[in-house]
């Protein structure tokens, strides 16, 4: 009956013994996981920690472009800092993904152990922990690629719009340069007009200076014939008018060339001031397409000036972000803590396990020599 006794408590040591290398087994991958977490969550701390310097960065680089009124320098270095951003959100993203497949493997051996211990409170505790964490890990992110989608479409509608002001610059040049050429095409053709009207007015002098020497002529001419008559010298009087027929012959074609020219000049005053009306006309509509390509150019201006606005209203938002995330950094820090008096806890019952399977084992070994005893 001894025997049997002893025998039984071998069989009962070493089902204690398998029981507690099951535990020691159980709590060594609980280790090797928490340490996977701890190195995971280190690596996101240092992630973090590189985001938030990047987006210091960026709002030092953007006070100091908007303080400097570099539009374009502007717009390059924050796509080139968004893309940067992108990056590290992607890998924020992958580590956060990491993080959730050690948190589920890590429940799951708390689960076990805690039906091993019957410990189901503390388990719930720390699921709600988990997932409140997680979701504000997730909300975080989402945020910040929402707020980083809404920069990049603002800094495209900033470059369209001064890809327009160019354009409307540049229209408005060559509006000018062709308001200068309508106006030096409008002084030639007021130079002309002058020319013409000089020569209209020499030519109404000779005209005048003809017609002066033609009336002289016939007065003496009367009074030559008027001398004869009274003298009563008839072949005289009639030499005398021969010569007035011919002088009458001879000055009239110059009369009708004189006034040929005249009606021409006339012709051409004419078409030179239709001319200058209609430059005239041009220029009252450049200056009309001037005046609207400069209303277009303030309101473009205005435009620019609330696409600032809003890059302001989406630093201010991105400080807001910084400050969230130095939130989670924190929170972070609390959980690497937990994490290390888990740990800490998990190797004082490892010690304990060891301890008790010595203790078996001494007992296993006390009962086999009674068995030899015996």
């Amino acid at each position: 009956m001894f025997k049997l006794l002893i025998l039984l408590l071998l069989l009962l040591l070493l089902l204690l013994l398998l029981l507690l290398l099951l535990l020691l087994l159980l709590l060594l991958l609980l280790l090797l996981l928490l340490l996977l977490l701890l190195l995971l969550l280190l690596l996101l701390l240092l992630l973090l920690l590189l985001l938030l310097l990047l987006l210091l960065l960026l709002l030092l680089l953007l006070l100091l472009l908007l303080l400097l009124q570099r539009l374009l320098l502007l717009l390059l270095l924050l796509l080139l800092l968004l893309l940067l951003l992108l990056l590290l959100l992607l890998l924020l993203l992958l580590l956060l993904l990491r993080l959730l497949r050690l948190l589920l493997l890590l429940l799951l051996l708390l689960l076990l152990l805690l039906l091993l211990r019957r410990l189901r409170r503390l388990l719930r505790l720390l699921r709600l922990l988990l997932l409140l964490l997680l979701l504000r890990l997730l909300l975080l992110l989402l945020r910040l690629l929402l707020l980083l989608l809404l920069l990049l479409l603002l800094l495209l509608l900033l470059l369209l719009r001064l890809l327009l002001l160019l354009l409307l610059l540049l229209l408005l040049l060559l509006l000018l340069l062709l308001l200068l050429l309508l106006l030096l095409l409008l002084l030639l053709l007021l130079l002309l007009l002058l020319l013409l009207l000089l020569l209209l007015l020499l030519l109404l002098l000779l005209l005048l200076l003809l017609l002066l020497l033609l009336l002289l002529f016939l007065l003496l001419l009367l009074l030559l014939l008027l001398l004869l008559l009274l003298l009563q010298q008839l072949l005289l009087l009639l030499l005398l008018l021969l010569l007035l027929l011919l002088l009458l012959l001879l000055l009239l074609p110059l009369l009708i060339l004189l006034i040929l020219l005249i009606l021409l000049l006339l012709q051409l005053l004419l078409l030179l001031l239709l001319l200058s009306l209609l430059l005239l006309l041009l220029l009252l509509l450049l200056l009309l397409l001037l005046l609207l390509l400069l209303l277009l150019l303030l309101l473009l201006l205005l435009l620019l000036l609330l696409l600032l606005l809003l890059l302001l209203l989406l630093l201010l938002l991105l400080l807001l972000l910084l400050l969230l995330l130095l939130l989670l950094l924190l929170l972070l820090l609390l959980l690497l803590l937990l994490l290390l008096l888990l740990l800490l806890l998990l190797l004082l019952l490892l010690l304990l396990l060891l301890l008790l399977l010595l203790l078996l084992l001494l007992l296993l070994l006390l009962l086999l020599l009674l068995l030899l005893l015996l």
